[in-house]
């Protein structure tokens, strides 16, 4: 094909914050030219200036930013030209734009939307300037936003109006369906305002002291009467920090850090209502374990809880510090005396409890009164011996055991003898805290469906729990819920949902926690052929059929009301989609209303059977009349018939042997 173009734009390279024009020719003038970008129209904005003149197009773009930096085309007839546009950095940056994070649809139970501070903190998006949108609707989208518990943001959009007739309809949205617009109150505000002198449209969702369940994906949608355009956004909340000395329970915190200590959106719940682990601060554990030693601790909050605390809370104690070993610890706990007798050979003995991180060190020291005593260390009761990672030392009145790079193995109960004297102690080796790599879904399923919740963490053969609205899922549950591990990935499944499986739906670890809702709709069967009325003669096949939009829909059929049973004269089929009720060798008792009903639905499908009833009735064969000719007598007969129908003679002979007839015509 010949090209439209007598003069075709270039591939262009500018740097960023300036101009780039294209130009274009077309062989003749007033032929209509579109531009796009990245396979989409451009409309005619203040960033986009498009001119006509004659045969000459040209597309300038103001402003020129990184995200420019596609391909675009210039359209004529059935011509279309392809070219670049290139966009470098400038030499000397003064400003630094992070990047934008993905956005993360992770749905939670109350609405929250952006940006990092304890005090109130705006989201703008980053630059002087404010770039418009390549399709002419958003000038300005709302950005990711970090903020601390208990403080205030506003995420903002801005829509050009300067082509719009009317007000766009906006909505912000978190994770896929919530729409926050029936949220407004203490937490949320929406506002929206008008800039006459530049014509846009600003929308902002301001959220006003924030919780932790406020994290996660949002989404601003815009539309107008012929025009639609949404935008993802994150949100980021960060624990208040808190200071003080590391404890031992400090210790056993986890949390789900990104880099430079920014907590992701599986970070774990602080809410009202959700037990304890909203008092813990997980960030500051972090900060704190370089400064941390991995000498002797001197905290045993671990062990007090768990010797104050019924049974029943041991494994919920377990998970939420991160033990990973409960039964062992708890056989070891009993062996800890609660009244020890004053020692004469020990001047200062072990700690009831030591921890370390997994593949540290740690050292466990005591003090002797004869600083020439022998003493010996075992582990789980059986002597340790001088190994590489078993390092014995004597200073003076102390005895020092060094463990070199521990692992899960070193976590067990520990003792010190002097002669008959024994120090006994607990060493708890935590594994790095459990994150959610992968955070769940929302989902939206029909009622019946199957539904798998998916999430994966750091770790493979993780402990996990699941909640439903903030209700724990326990095995006993089974018969409802299955939980499945596969390497780093669980899973929850729903079999057979229903309506009341509709809710929030929580995977916690010791690191972090991600929330997505399910909703479960009504099914909306649809009748593809409805059953017909019949009428069949005795001793034919009546045949009722329908066919249903859902294949695994079953059903009754009803005689008169009453529920049809099969046998050798009636079958009931269902393959696929198509129900079928035959009735072979019809008979007079056959003849009802019948209806077919699927399971589950309020539908009755009805028709009539009528019996046809054949009544023969014999005709006899009508035979010409015979005339008999007696001729025996003496005078001749004279017979009369109407001109054109049969004559037939019917003369009476006999003889033997058989005589032989001759028909004769008088005089012939």
């Amino acid at each position: 094909l010949v090209s439209a173009f007598t003069k075709k734009p270039k591939t262009t390279e500018v740097t960023a914050g300036s101009t780039a024009v294209f130009e274009a020719e077309t062989e003749k003038a007033g032929i209509k030219v579109k531009w796009q970008r990245a396979g989409t129209d451009i409309t005619e904005s203040e960033k986009y200036i498009i001119k006509a003149e004659g045969n000459k197009h040209s597309l300038k773009i103001n402003n020129v930013g990184k995200e420019d930096d596609v391909t675009y085309s210039v359209i004529a007839g059935s011509s279309k030209v392809k070219f670049e546009l290139k966009v470098k950095e400038p030499e000397k940056s003064e400003t630094v734009t992070p990047a934008e994070a993905p956005p993360a649809p992770a749905a939670s139970e109350s609405p929250a939307p952006p940006v990092e501070s304890s005090e109130n903190t705006e989201v703008a998006p980053a630059g002087t300037e404010e770039p418009l949108d390549p399709i002419g609707l958003f000038v300005a989208r709302p950005q990711d936003g970090e903020v601390t518990v208990g403080g205030n943001i506003t995420f903002t959009a801005k829509v050009a109006g300067e082509s719009l007739l009317k007000k766009p309809s906006v909505k912000w949205f978190k994770g896929k369906w919530m729409d926050l617009g029936s949220k407004v109150g203490k937490h949320l505000q929406l506002h929206d305002s008008y800039d006459r002198n530049n014509k846009v449209y600003t929308f902002e969702m301001e959220i006003i002291e924030a919780n932790m369940t406020f994290a996660g994906g949002y989404r601003c949608e815009v539309s107008t009467k012929d025009k639609f355009d949404s935008s993802n956004f994150n949100l980021t909340v960060n624990e208040a920090p808190v200071t003080g000395d590391l404890d031992i329970r400090s210790a056993f915190r986890r949390t789900s850090l990104a880099g430079g200590g920014r907590r992701m959106t599986s970070a774990f719940l602080s809410t009202e209502g959700h037990e304890e682990g909203g008092e813990f601060n997980f960030s500051s554990l972090l900060k704190k374990r370089g400064e941390a030693k991995s000498e002797s601790q001197s905290d045993v909050d671990v062990w007090e809880i768990l010797r104050k605390a019924p049974p029943s809370e041991y494994e919920k104690i377990a998970f939420q510090y991160g033990i990973t070993d409960l039964r062992g610890m708890l056989k070891r706990l009993k062996r800890i005396k609660k009244e020890e007798k004053k020692s004469t050979a020990f001047l200062k003995k072990l700690d009831p409890a030591y921890q370390v991180d997994k593949g540290q060190k740690i050292k466990l020291m005591v003090e002797v009164a004869n600083p020439d005593a022998d003493v010996k260390w075992l582990k789980n009761g059986q002597e340790i011996q001088v190994s590489g990672r078993y390092i014995f030392e004597a200073v003076g009145n102390k005895r020092i055991l060094t463990i070199n790079h521990c692992s899960l193995a070193d976590d067990a109960a520990y003792e010190c003898v002097v002669g008959e004297e024994k120090s006994f102690t607990e060493l708890f080796v935590k594994e790095p805290p459990i994150l959610i790599t992968h955070p769940l879904e929302d989902q939206m399923v029909m009622v019946g469906e199957r539904v798998e919740f998916e999430c994966e963490v750091s770790e493979e053969g993780a402990t996990v729990k699941w909640e439903k609205d903030g209700i724990e899922l326990t095995r006993e549950e089974t018969f409802k819920y299955r939980f499945k591990k596969d390497g780093k990935k669980q899973y929850l499944i729903i079999n057979e949902s229903t309506k009341e499986d509709s809710g929030h739906y929580t995977v916690k670890t010791n690191g972090g926690v991600s929330v997505a809702e399910l909703i479960v709709q009504e099914k909306k069967l649809e009748v593809y052929q409805s059953i017909a009325d019949l009428t069949v003669k005795a001793r034919d096949q009546a045949v009722f059929k329908c066919e249903v939009s859902d294949e695994n829909v079953k059903g009754i059929w009803l005689k008169n009301g009453k529920e049809v049973v099969p046998d050798e004269r009636i079958k009931i089929s269902h393959i696929g989609r198509i129900h079928k009720l035959t009735i072979e060798d019809v008979t007079p008792g056959d003849e009802a209303d019948y209806s077919f009903i699927p399971q589950g639905f309020a539908y009755n499908l009805s028709a009539k059977l009528q019996f046809l009833e054949v009544k023969i009735d014999f005709v006899p064969r009508e035979e010409p009349p015979k005339i008999h000719l007696d001729c025996l007598g003496q005078s001749p007969d004279t017979i009369v018939v109407v001109a054109g129908n049969k004559l037939r003679l019917d003369v009476p002979i006999s003889g033997d042997p058989t005589p032989t007839v001759i028909w004769q015509k008088v005089n012939k």
